[in-house]
């Protein structure tokens, strides 16, 4: 992933797509700690933000309950 594409926000597919990545170089018995870290290091700082996108859309679920009326997600967990 270059820089130019790593400033920009990634969507939640595209984060999957760069954790995969990342996680295939870590792997990779070859590469410098040095390196190992940093890729670790970025993939940490796109996790986070995965998780916060994540959480906004849960937070905006809904759910169709038995009578068709719209409810939160929050409001079922009774």
């Amino acid at each position: 992933m270059s820089e130019k594409s790593k400033k920009k926000k990634l969507s939640i597919e595209e984060s999957f797509e760069y954790l995969d990545e990342a996680l295939e170089k870590i792997e990779d018995e070859d590469l410098p700690l040095e390196e190992a870290f940093a890729v670790y290091e970025g993939a940490m700082k796109v996790l986070k933000e995965c998780g916060r996108q994540i959480d906004a859309v849960e937070k905006k679920v809904k759910v169709l309950e038995k009578n068709g009326s719209l409810s939160d997600l929050e409001d079922m967990e009774d």
